[in-house]
């Protein structure tokens, strides 16, 4: 399908609709797309068009049955993007703190910033007719559909979780806290929580996240006190736990493998000031400038390269490391709820590409491993074939790679610790801790 270019004048509705778009039919990423328009609308708007654009992708299954019941044939061609401006239309209407009047009246204005004036009385058509015929009461009796997820994945989960898919679901479909890491080089988590007192900032904290903050309701992340001093980052408690796991000791030399944006390297040069080496390595360019950033607001200082994991001979200096956090790529069906996008950008056939990749990735990356060495594997993915499945066959084909446990309950058969979304308020993760046999 031919890319829609973003409306030539700003419309908060046309240009969320363009954002939907994009995401769906164009396989963009939220990230990407909300980028682009935000940059031209205010910090209340630009909040509107993430509520809006994510609640669409959370709730697209019943959105789009809806509309499958309220449209006589699918719309073509250019005018596809008026069918992501209805399902917005449907999502506020039904979904969303917007009045009826203008989730109808400025929606329907809305097409004329798409190029498509004359469609503006079929979008009134049809969300008056899903208000006259109250189609949002009416109950769903797929329980795919209900469930926001694409089929794949409701069957993924429904194999891996068995009695408890219902809750992983849920727990997948909620909106995630934000968490703060407090950078323990700049200031202390008494004195970072006293100054969010001062300013009426409500937040929780976590008995085994020791630097973290649980933020109770969203905020402007760059107007909290501390933050042009680097005095704490935006990073998922489950996420906080890969530099306590990896137990770096002074004077060491650490790999942290598919590092953007950098929070896990960031923590590691909190926990660990005089560690001996600290390599941030990612194959993505672009995402390596956020480290750069990161890093420099927080005060880090590191070694950043851009680099191909599985081609070392590109990067690597030819001495081993003492510890290798490897972040893999992965499906993040851990993270949905955070970016409900990924639902929709994965598809079922990925799953297996990205094991292969990711047992690449292992397999190479373990000849970089000193001796007796200690590496982390971590993906935000909740998905056994990528986790527990990986690490058990790793294992098994490793002669010299034994199980270092990071929990009191995992064994050979079940290696690892599997986060699931929404537990102690964490996102989805997964870690399972090497050693490398010193003989």
């Amino acid at each position: 399908m031919k890319p829609i270019p973003l409306p030539k004048q700003k419309n908060l509705r046309a240009d969320c609709a363009w954002v939907i778009y994009q995401i769906l039919e164009h396989g963009k990423s939220s990230r990407e797309c909300l980028e682009r328009v935000q940059r031209r609308h205010n910090a209340r708007d630009n909040a509107w068009l993430q509520e809006m654009s994510l609640g669409v992708m959370r709730r697209l299954p019943i959105l789009q049955h809806w509309l499958r019941g309220l449209l006589d044939r699918p719309l073509k061609g250019n005018k596809k993007v008026v069918e992501h401006l209805i399902l917005l239309g449907l999502y506020q209407l039904h979904y969303s703190r917007v009045s009826s009047h203008a989730a109808v009246g400025e929606t329907v204005a809305a097409a004329s910033y798409l190029g498509a004036t004359s469609l503006k009385g079929l979008v009134n058509a049809v969300l008056r007719n899903f208000q006259r015929e109250s189609l949002g009461d009416k109950p769903i009796e797929n329980p795919i559909i209900e469930s926001g997820l694409p089929k794949w994945l409701f069957k993924a989960i429904e194999n891996a979780y068995g009695e408890d898919a219902s809750r992983v679901r849920e727990a997948t479909n909620a909106m995630a806290p934000i968490w703060l890491r407090v950078n323990k080089q700049k200031t202390s988590l008494t004195a970072f929580t006293a100054a969010l007192d001062n300013i009426n900032v409500a937040y929780t904290t976590s008995e085994e996240h020791g630097d973290a903050v649980i933020l109770q309701k969203r905020e402007d992340i760059t107007a909290l006190p501390g933050f042009d001093d680097g005095h704490f980052a935006v990073q998922d408690g489950a996420a906080q736990l890969a530099a306590h796991y990896l137990q770096v000791k002074a004077g060491e030399r650490i790999l942290d493998c598919c590092a953007a944006p950098g929070g896990k390297t960031g923590h590691i040069a909190e926990n660990t000031p005089d560690v001996g080496y600290l390599l941030a390595l990612d194959a993505d360019a672009t995402r390596l400038k956020r480290v750069e950033e990161n890093m420099t607001r927080l005060q880090h200082t590191v070694d950043i390269k851009q680099g191909d994991a599985t081609a070392p001979d590109t990067w690597w200096d030819g001495e081993l490391f003492d510890r290798i956090l490897l972040d893999a790529p992965c499906s993040a069906t851990g993270v949905i709820r955070r970016h409900p996008d990924i639902r929709w950008l994965r598809k079922s056939s990925d799953i297996d590409n990205l094991a292969a990749l990711q047992r690449q990735i292992l397999d190479t990356l373990w000849a970089l491993l000193k001796p007796g060495g200690t590496m982390l594997y971590a993906t935000c993915s909740i998905l056994p074939q990528e986790n527990t499945q990986q690490i058990q066959q790793f294992l098994a084909q490793t002669p010299d790679a034994q199980l270092s446990p990071v929990t009191k309950t995992e064994t050979s058969e079940r290696p690892g610790r599997q986060i699931l979304p929404g537990e102690q308020q964490m996102d989805g993760f997964y870690y399972a801790r090497l050693v490398k046999s010193s003989q």
